[in-house]
């Protein structure tokens, strides 16, 4: 009786939205519960310490999380030699970093990146933009995560967004529009892509225009080429979809994102996908753009 009186206490304290762990208490709501105090992270270079004080205005982190050698490494590595190797502008790095942990499932890091993309100044409608594009390449369930997320963020930090939304297309011509933005990126060869399809499959290629496309490509926010840019680091993110990554490496190509661009891209989110994926990545991209000397 007296264990079944504990489990029927402990239920209604967690429908009551609050779960008791010793002397603290912590909001089953809440990301994190009850705050922790904070201290410096240590050993950081000069230029690792620059670009991480402009990223997130603080060189501290809770003491849950900052484990001081593991986050000095990672701080070091992250903000010194990936990023200023990359030669990416801060802005644009965000950007980037924000949809590679969408990919990946780094909800703590991205978080981070949506408030750092806040204190560099970057629109937060753009920051929104830029979470929806990743929408067609991770799934609804992944991004209903992240998109609770940048919500929160958004509300902790006052920013209230306009509801006129992005949306260019409608219900009648987003097929045709996904589909010229299919063609703009990889080539009038789309316009035959269904028929490479088996019958009992070819709807997938209409899917692909006026969803993936015709609802995402054509919002305003985001041009093309940047657009696909994310849609390359989306891809190397996730890491087992080599087929789609050459394909986007080779619309990439068509949107003058070169090579070096793509190299660069790479370079920036290594900190954040690990080697195997990011050696994988490098192998598509040679393999679609092989590297030339210079003469």
């Amino acid at each position: 009786m007296q264990s079944r009186r504990n489990f029927i206490k402990q239920t209604a304290l967690i429908t009551a939205g609050s779960i008791t762990l010793g002397a603290s208490t912590l909001n089953a709501n809440s990301n994190s519960g009850a705050k922790m105090k904070t201290e410096p992270i240590v050993n950081l270079t000069p230029k690792a310490k620059e670009n991480f004080i402009a990223f997130l205005k603080t060189t501290d982190l809770p003491v849950g999380y900052s484990d001081p050698e593991f986050i000095s490494n990672y701080i070091n590595f992250a903000f010194d030699e990936s990023l200023e190797k990359s030669g990416i502008d801060r802005q644009s790095a965000v950007l980037l970093i924000m949809v590679s942990l969408v990919a990946s499932g780094g909800e703590n890091e991205f978080e981070h990146m949506v408030n750092a993309g806040l204190n560099l100044q970057i629109d937060p409608s753009v920051l929104k933009e830029t979470l929806y594009h990743t929408t067609p390449y991770v799934g609804v369930g992944k991004m209903a995560q992240f998109i609770r997320v940048l919500n929160l963020v958004f509300a902790k930090r006052g920013v209230e967004l306009k509801q006129s939304g992005s949306q260019t297309t409608t219900r009648q011509n987003r097929h045709e529009k996904g589909l010229q933005a299919q063609i703009d990126i990889f080539g009038e060869g789309m316009k035959k892509y269904k028929s490479t399809f088996a019958p009992d499959m070819a709807h997938f290629t209409d899917f692909l225009s006026a969803n993936c496309f015709g609802d995402y490509y054509t919002r305003t926010g985001l041009n093309l080429s940047f657009r696909e840019l994310l849609t390359f680091a989306i891809l190397a993110s996730l890491g087992g979809v080599e087929s789609q990554l050459k394909g986007h490496i080779a619309g990439n190509l068509n949107m003058q994102n070169d090579r070096a661009k793509l190299i660069a891209v790479i370079t920036l989110l290594v900190p954040y996908i690990g080697y195997p994926r990011s050696l994988n990545a490098l192998n598509a991209i040679n393999e679609i753009t092989p590297y030339k000397e210079e003469k």
